[in-house]
């Protein structure tokens, strides 16, 4: 009966339905774009960055592709492709802006953390290949909700974007947002959606995964315990879990990561207001 009901909608009664707050817009490696992908009276059109679809929301100007932007793009101009219901193909445009972050220097104890002997390393290499899956998963879904809550309250510890160094050695930069909370807190999630994927992994720890529709992902890591199971549906804010510091950490604290079209980007861009630092 519900899907008979929109069916009986104007579009463009339907697409401003679905308009909703969307996050900042910052165009440059890490960050995400909006761009103008179809007309309001069109039916959602399939739009891709890659060969990776992004999220797409409808509003009365028309249907915008969310895009996130990999942190180690160069600046320049970039194209999506757009594929309308009709079978045509168009392509749309952005240009991305140049951004430096910050260098961090983190020192960890335990050498394997920082140089994995053999046995570990086949471990890491079967724990990434479950977690690249859970990051780049689709799930369509007619209305996604991109605003999203912290997963905790707290100092903001650590930023996203980071270049690391660890005991001096370069390492990835830092893909999410850590948050410093003592062990025990509870950890919520940051919206509605699915749990994809639960683990305890060696570098970071116990995590979930939260698949928030249309590649609109969370990962929450390094919690001392977990409260839901994959395949579990999750409300905005319900608990998922307790902070810790399981896994490469320096202390108990809250890691979380977005991911939009299987890539990283800024957390912070997300949420209605800034995290104290």
């Amino acid at each position: 009966m519900f899907m008979l009901r929109l069916a009986a909608l104007p579009l463009l009664a339907l697409v401003t339905a679905l308009a909703q707050a969307q996050p900042r817009i910052d165009p440059v490696p890490g960050g995400i774009v909006k761009v103008s992908v179809a007309p309001a009276d069109e039916a959602r059109p399939q739009v891709f960055y890659g060969e990776r679809r992004t999220l797409v929301l409808g509003s009365p100007e028309g249907w915008q592709a969310l895009v996130g932007i990999p942190i180690d793009t160069s600046p320049g101009d970039q194209s999506l492709r757009v594929r309308h219901e009709n079978g045509q193909e168009t392509t749309a445009t952005f240009t991305v802006a140049a951004k430096t972050y910050p260098e961090q220097h983190l020192s960890v104890k335990d050498p394997n953390m920082v140089e994995p002997d053999a046995p570990t390393l086949a471990r890491i290499e079967s724990e990434q290949r479950l977690q690249d899956e859970a990051k780049i998963r689709w799930r369509d879904l007619a209305e996604t909700d991109t605003e999203l809550l912290a997963p905790s309250s707290g100092r903001l510890s650590s930023r996203f974007g980071l270049r690391r160094l660890i005991n001096g050695q370069p390492r990835a930069p830092h893909r999410g947002l850590d948050i410093a909370v003592p062990t025990g807190t509870p950890v919520r999630a940051p919206n509605a959606g699915k749990i994809s994927l639960v683990g305890d992994y060696f570098f970071n720890g116990k995590t979930v995964f939260i698949d928030h529709g249309q590649g609109l992902i969370s990962m929450i890591c390094h919690l001392s315990q977990t409260d839901v199971a994959e395949g579990d549906t999750v409300r905005p804010g319900q608990r998922l879990g307790a902070s810790g510091s399981t896994g490469r950490a320096t202390g108990p604290h809250v890691h979380w990561t977005v991911f939009l079209n299987g890539t990283a980007v800024d957390p912070e861009l997300f949420l209605p207001g800034p995290i104290a630092r």
